[in-house]
Parts: structure tokens; C-alpha cells; sequence
């Protein structure tokens, strides 16, 4: 095992704790936009007209023009917005400065109009390129992976408000020297991302545990529940990994980005207007609603096969966004219907088990499921049956198609240069 530079790690620092604030502020800042945003197309336009927000015209009108809009920067703004969303990674290379603005007003549109898409992928695409833009220039000796996962570790402290899910995260991620420890690999990425999450504690963090019913201790049935549970949400995720595949190639028969994002966009308004206001939007708040709320049985098949659809939909077609919080959204409520089905099945129980096999089958990270699933229903109390869970669910998922596409079958998203013509 090689020595440890601890006056390297030393003079890292502050830098790092630099960039995580850095990186929370581009969180809160892509937010607040997208909120205000949010407000005005779902609350000051339809109380200025004077028709109400959830009119299904007004659902599949806003769907459709954000896709057109998503479409045309994609299309034609200078720099573009990034490569085909649907085969890029939560962590990757980091993009030239001129795409930023591109993926900044892409989020945006897609967070505001209700796509059903998470801001991850987006926020942490441009904290990675602001990092390692920033950190070349003020650190150029430290390599450009190192800067990479210090805004990675400083974007996902700050987005679920605690560095436990980025240490988590970068446990699972390759790189870097195979003999240096552990912890000297972590050190910097975990200072940006305890800054991160401090920031994020300071300016308002966002509340992921939704409202259950008290998990009242274990019971026998419990043992069989916990991996059940797992195993089918795990399941249920890789059915909807191999619907994106087909979705992306159907979307790729449609040349021009614009008309493709422009179609998505109306398959999402249609199914707002299937599944309600409720299967909309990034789902964080809208899983504490369904968890409110009393839906039947029926609602809630409903309610989860049409929020796997737009996510299917939306991750495929164009629009810029992460898979995590909606799939989390989808784990509630197939929790939730697990409960209703299965008579004296605990809620909580229920609901953390679906989680975790949804987030495992679409991310692939054993650790970030595992804690998604016990922030969801905040009880500690559950950690060991959902280390258990999670065993077999991985099973199914490990050698099973992934909800990624490879780079060689991603959509074209600029119009290819015409060549000059013959002299």
C-alpha cells in the first residue's frame, strides 16, 4: 500500500471545500430558476387567464411546447446541451464550458414543465465541468479525474443534504490508485461534499422522507416480505430498462431533435392526462402527496405504470434529466400498493424494500439504494432487513440490461455540417 501525501491531501483542502459551496450554489441556483419558472406556467398564467392549471389542454400544451423548446436549444443553440441523455452515466467526463448554458435552460424547461426527470444528471454535468474548469486553473498539478470527483462528491452531498450518500457513491466508483487507502482516495471528494451538504443545510435542504406509519419492529413475515418486496420492484425496473431501449430506438427513427423532443413531449402531456398532475414532475413532492393520500388500489397501478412510462418516455426522447428521483417517486407508490394488496404488510417496510429494488435496477449502485430507501422512510430501524433485500434483488439485476444506452446507439443531437461544395 503506498504512502499517503498528507500535505498534499492538506493543501487540497480548501480548494475542495470551496468547491463543494460552489457546487451547492449552482444547485440552488438551477432550483430557484426552475421554481420560478414552475410558478409561472402552473400558477400565474392560469390564474391571469382564468382557467384551471389542471385542464388537460393545458397539461398537453405545456408538455408539447417544452419539448419544442428542449428541441431547439438541442438543435440550434450554440454549443449545444450535452450528448444524448439517455447514454450518459450520473458521473462523466466533464463538457466544454459552451454546452453549460445549453444543459442549464434544458433543466430548467424540463423541471418546470412537469417532465418527469430529476435534476441529478443536469446539476451534476455542470458542476463537474465549473469544478474541474475552476480547479485546472487554481490546482493544475492535481489530476483532471481528481476534479471530477470532488464535483461529483460536492453536488450529491449537496442534493440529498448529507455526504453519507456521496461517500456511498464514490465506494462504488472505479478509479483512481489501487493502492492508496480508501479514505486518502475520499478525503478531498468528502470535504467538498460535507461543504456541499452544509450549504444546503444552511440555505434549506430538501426533505426526502415521506409520512408512514411507525415500522413497530420486526416480525417473522418480515424475512420474506423484505427480499419479495426487492425482488419485484427489481424486476418491475428492469422491465422498464428494456422498455427505454425499445422507446430509444423508436424515438431514433425521428432525425431532427426538435420534432423528437417536440413527440415526447405530447406522449408526456397525454399521459398527464391519464395519470393526473400527480405522476408529473420530478417526484419529491409529489410522493409525499401519494404518500397523504388514500389512491385504492387502482390508483395506484395506475399511478405506477404511468410514471414508468414518462420516465421511459421522457429519458429517451431528448429531454435533459436524472432517473433517480422519479424512479424513487415509483418505488413509493408500488410500496404503498404493496401494503394495500398484502394485508398486515408494514408500509414502511413496503415502501424502503421498493425503493431499493427500483434505484438498484436503474442505477446499478448497491449503496446509494440502500440509502435512498432508508432516507425515504427515515427509521433506522429497517437498515438491516434492507441490507438483506438488497442481496438478491442484485441478482437479478447484475448481468440484466441496463437502463443506459451505449454511446455507439445514442441519438444525433446537432445537424451535421454540410459539406463544401465541389470547386
Amino acid at each position: 500500500m503506498s504512502r499517503t501525501d498528507v500535505k498534499g491531501l492538506l493543501r487540497l483542502a480548501p480548494l475542495a471545500l470551496g468547491m463543494g459551496v460552489v457546487c451547492a450554489v449552482l444547485l440552488i441556483a438551477l432550483s430557484e430558476l426552475a421554481e420560478a419558472l414552475q410558478d409561472l406556467i402552473w400558477t400565474a398564467l392560469p390564474e391571469a387567464a382564468g382557467f384551471d392549471s389542471d385542464a388537460a389542454w393545458w397539461l398537453v400544451l405545456v408538455l408539447t411546447v417544452a419539448g419544442a423548446a428542449v428541441g431547439l436549444i438541442v438543435w440550434k443553440w450554440p454549443g449545444g446541451a450535452g450528448a444524448d441523455p439517455a447514454a450518459a452515466e450520473l458521473v462523466a467526463a466533464p463538457l466544454p464550458m459552451r454546452a453549460l448554458p445549453g444543459i442549464a435552460a434544458t433543466a430548467t424547461i424540463g423541471l418546470a414543465a412537469g417532465v418527469s426527470l430529476g435534476p441529478e444528471n443536469p446539476i451534476v454535468a455542470i458542476c463537474v465541468a465549473v469544478v474541474c474548469f475552476l480547479g485546472s486553473r487554481l490546482a493544475p498539478k492535481v489530476p483532471g479525474p481528481g476534479w471530477v470527483g470532488i464535483a461529483a462528491a460536492g453536488t450529491i452531498g449537496a442534493m440529498f443534504g448529507t455526504p453519507v450518500a456521496a461517500a456511498l457513491t464514490l465506494t462504488e466508483s472505479p478509479g483512481g490508485d489501487p493502492d492508496q487507502p480508501l479514505w486518502s482516495k475520499l478525503f478531498a471528494p468528502l470535504l467538498a461534499a460535507g461543504s456541499g451538504a452544509l450549504t444546503m443545510q444552511v440555505l434549506g435542504t430538501p426533505v426526502f422522507a415521506v409520512d408512514l406509519p411507525a415500522y413497530t419492529g420486526l416480525a417473522w413475515r418480515d424475512l420474506l416480505t423484505a427480499p419479495a418486496v426487492a425482488a419485484v420492484a427489481a424486476l418491475l425496473g428492469l422491465a422498464a430498462a428494456v422498455a427505454f431501449h425499445w422507446s430509444h430506438r423508436a424515438f431514433g427513427l425521428v432525425a431532427n431533435p426538435m420534432l423528437r423532443t417536440t413527440i415526447g413531449g405530447l406522449v408526456l402531456g397525454l399521459l398527464a392526462v391519464l395519470g393526473g398532475t400527480i405522476t408529473m414532475f420530478k417526484g419529491l413532492d409529489e410522493m409525499k402527496e401519494l404518500a397523504a393520500g388514500d389512491h385504492g388500489t387502482g390508483g395506484l397501478l395506475l399511478i405506477v405504470a404511468v410514471k414508468i412510462l414518462a420516465l421511459v418516455v421522457a429519458a429517451t426522447c431528448g429531454f435533459r434529466g436524472g432517473r433517480i428521483f422519479p424512479i424513487v417517486f415509483v418505488g413509493v407508490a408500488l410500496g404503498l400498493l404493496w401494503s394495500h394488496v398484502w394485508d398486515g404488510a408494514a408500509p414502511a417496510l413496503a415502501v424502503g424494500c421498493a425503493v431499493l429494488g427500483l434505484t438498484l435496477a436503474v442505477t446499478r449502485n448497491g449503496w446509494l439504494s440502500v440509502f435512498m430507501a432508508a432516507t425515504v422512510v427515515g427509521d433506522i430501524a429497517l437498515l438491516p432487513l434492507l441490507c438483506l433485500a438488497v442481496l438478491p434483488a442484485w441478482l437479478l439485476v447484475a448481468n440484466a440490461p441496463q437502463m443506459v444506452i451505449d454511446p455507439a446507439h445514442a441519438h444525433t443531437e446537432r445537424t451535421p455540417a454540410r459539406a463544401a461544395p465541389a470547386p
